[in-house]
């Protein structure tokens, strides 16, 4: 819940000359500081702030998030952006993830929607931290530990990492999880379990595109092999960010076609003119097409770490990625499906009074709350409030932001001939 900071204390209400809150009262801030003693730097700002504005303090500006069930190419690297993170070291952190966390399941003997589920938190978890500050291995398994309790598929931390490290060693060197060994990592699971659900905002919402694609390959009459191939690149395609970019039907139509393609055979039943109907899966060409490239990029560059890639030759991606490159310039489709301009700054979109003249607002929380804050920093410096109803989050905000807002107004006096002349 939001913090709601008291008004200061009137004058002569205090009975005792000696009490703190007449000794402070001089000093709003002090007594304010006083009266809540472990309040953070950031907050002390902002009832200074709302003081110097309306003279009583206003409600603090709370974090409010809410919970994103797609994210946008665009969002994702402003997020990436944000935190700092290097595009090649980001790549193979994020292939060596999923890989452990493939690895482990199948350990494990756990099904494919808690993979499904482990990888997308673990993608969420990775766009708000830097990752100076985690070992992947452990984002990994927090990640796991946590998709294992969503999807009902229980498993102790204990489990998951004796698991991971019985697959290092031998059948003679392998431990149970009762070991001490473990006992360190597993706190270290737990700590990083809130901060999971907090990077995705709690939001237990979870797409298992796997049985739409086999409905999808009944429906169309599709051979058993296009199937096979169709369903290990899905497992390949939550190796990248389309999971949080697309739909289910989109992700498992593109994944159909490029089994089509690499096999060549039966393409016509899923793209042409006697193709799929997209109106009837609720997708277009254009979405298809981003996950269909975003898979080419992944076998093209990181062939050797997926499960599909093995068992073909680049060249044939590479003749792939040709053809789709020629439809989309032919078709004039973007790389990405939804683009967003970039925000601009306070600085940079801010122009003086006299530029405009009449009255300007500027609201405070831009400087009280910059938007690279992480999620554990968020949590330090003030209340972190979830929600999954993006019109009362707008409402809530809109009402907060009338105490922390600067208007000021200008206005222009002719001094006249007068004037001039005596100056």
């Amino acid at each position: 819940m939001a913090h709601y900071y008291p008004d200061p204390t009137p004058e002569g209400v205090c009975e005792s000359p000696q009490s703190e809150t007449e000794e402070n009262f001089g000093d709003p801030i002090a007594a304010f500081e006083s009266e809540f003693p472990s309040i953070s730097p950031l907050d002390t700002l902002a009832y200074r702030l709302a003081m110097m504005e309306n003279g009583t303090p206003g409600p603090h500006p709370s974090f409010i998030q809410v919970a994103r069930p797609f994210i946008f190419e665009a969002h994702i690297r402003e997020m990436l952006e944000a935190i700092g993170s290097d595009e090649a070291k980001e790549d193979t952190m994020r292939l060596q993830g999923i890989s452990w966390i493939d690895q482990v399941r199948r350990a494990l003997q756990l099904p494919v929607r808690t993979f499904d589920t482990a990888a997308v938190y673990f993608h969420k978890f990775r766009l708000v931290h830097v990752e100076t500050e985690y070992n992947f291995q452990d984002a990994a398994a927090a990640a796991l530990f946590t998709a294992c309790k969503i999807e009902d598929t229980l498993k102790k931390s204990k489990e998951i990492l004796c698991a991971a490290y019985n697959l290092k060693v031998s059948q003679s060197e392998q431990l149970s999880p009762d070991d001490n060994v473990f006992e360190g990592p597993s706190k270290t699971i737990l700590g990083l379990e809130r901060l999971m659900l907090e990077s995705s905002g709690f939001d237990f919402r979870s797409r298992y595109p796997q049985g739409l694609l086999c409905k999808i390959m009944k429906f169309y009459c599709l051979d058993n092999d296009v199937g096979q191939i169709g369903y290990s690149i899905m497992l390949d395609l939550y190796r990248t960010f389309a999971p949080l970019k697309q739909s289910s039907a989109t992700m498992a139509l593109a994944c159909l076609e490029l089994a089509t393609r690499v096999l060549k055979k039966q393409i016509d039943k899923l793209h042409g003119e006697n193709g799929a109907d997209l109106n009837l899966w609720s997708t277009s060409r254009h979405e298809i097409m981003e996950s269909l490239l975003d898979l080419l990029d992944l076998y093209t560059h990181h062939r050797n770490q997926t499960a599909l890639g093995q068992e073909h030759p680049l060249d044939t991606f590479i003749a792939i990625r040709i053809t789709l490159n020629q439809e989309a310039f032919t078709k004039g489709l973007r790389r990405f499906t939804e683009c967003c301009k970039k925000r601009v700054s306070t600085n940079e979109s801010s122009k003086s009074l006299s530029e405009i003249g009449g009255k300007k607002e500027t609201p405070i929380e831009s400087k009280l709350l910059p938007s690279t804050l992480l999620a554990g920093e968020r949590g330090r410096e003030g209340t972190v409030r979830y929600m999954l109803d993006a019109e009362r989050a707008r409402v809530e905000q809109a009402t907060v932001d009338t105490f922390f807002r600067i208007e000021e107004e200008e206005y222009v006096v002719n001094a006249g001939p007068e004037a001039s002349h005596k100056r």
